[in-house]
């Protein structure tokens, strides 16, 4: 972990569960031939929790995602809703959004939103009420008569993602969805996820982008080459590694090496990360600090960046 860690955010942390439905992936594998890319993966999106989903490139992120959703079989492990196998009704009431854009260039924006709402089973003044306020809220209402395929990259990315949201999903399952959009569609797509949130839904998004995991989630999932390293409540994961402190004094801060129960990080002139085996190691550092000006003694808080590193390494 690094020294110089600060407090995570808390933009998307709530107290009070909201009554809502539980996606769970419960053992859940996939071979292709002879290899397998996704074995006994177990964890649960819960109501009105932003989960991150995180893992380099090949871990079986995106694979996962498929299988709970459907568009991919499993070749072992099932998919619950409820605590009951998830069936295609479920389904029908997610909201997914996959890494490989699947819209239609050449259709205009409005009007292929409420093609795919009216398949969600939308009526049609529903389907483009429902449209025109997303495109308001992602600032794309002047570009609804555009064909897709005239809009950026990062403006597409909006589109895909109010086709996510068009139906009022049951749940979210949205496949690197931040790629490609400046901050300020991040903060609208924040506030609409915040919205369904609100209302009790769960939500899992794949990301690379560590800081915006870091800012958004409540619970996190690891994946490594198939396998989940670690899942749970994102101030747990913090708390599950080792618990460091950071010391600052007046004088260099090197004879800290020296002290029982007390193992140094690092060593930078009056600063020092730490440690510590016990309280007893922790009131013996206090008086030596104190004898030599003691500046600063404080808990590190990790980041998810943090994290990461230590379940992967």
């Amino acid at each position: 972990m690094s020294a110089g860690t600060r407090p995570a955010a808390t933009t998307l942390r709530f107290r009070a569960r909201p009554a809502g439905h539980v996606l769970e992936a419960r053992g859940l594998s996939r071979a292709f031939g002879g290899r397998t890319v996704v074995e006994d993966v177990s964890f649960r999106v819960e109501p009105g929790r932003m989960t991150g989903f995180v893992g380099a490139n090949g871990a079986g992120k995106t694979t996962t995602m498929r299988m709970l959703t459907g568009v991919l079989r499993t070749t072992a492990g099932e998919v619950l809703w409820d605590g009951r196998p998830v069936t295609a009704a479920d389904r029908a009431g997610f909201g997914y959004m996959p890494e490989e854009r699947g819209l239609y260039p050449r259709q205009p924006v409005l009007d292929q939103l409420c093609y795919l709402g009216r398949l969600h089973g939308m009526d049609r003044r529903a389907a483009l009420a429902e449209a025109r306020r997303l495109l308001e809220r992602l600032d794309l209402a002047g570009r609804e008569r555009d064909p897709l395929g005239t809009l950026s990259l990062g403006n597409q990315q909006r589109v895909q993602i109010a086709a996510a949201l068009l139906h009022g999903p049951t749940a979210l399952v949205l496949d690197e969805p931040f790629s490609g959009l400046d901050p300020v569609a991040v903060d609208a797509m924040t506030g609409l996820l915040r919205e369904r949130l609100e209302q009790g839904v769960p939500v899992l998004f794949s990301s690379h982008q560590l800081d915006l995991v870091d800012r958004l989630c409540d619970s996190l999932v690891v994946l490594s080459a198939g396998r989940v390293l670690a899942a749970g409540a994102v101030e747990d994961l913090r708390r599950a590694g080792p618990r460091r402190h950071r010391l600052r004094c007046e004088q260099d801060a090197g004879w800290v090496r020296g002290l029982r129960g007390v193992r140094a990080v690092d060593v930078d002139g009056p600063d020092a990360v730490l440690e510590l085996d016990d309280d007893d190691a922790r009131r013996r550092l206090l008086r030596a600090a104190v004898e030599r000006g003691l500046v600063e003694f404080a808990e590190i808080v990790p980041g998810l960046a943090d994290v990461y590193r230590e379940v992967t390494r």
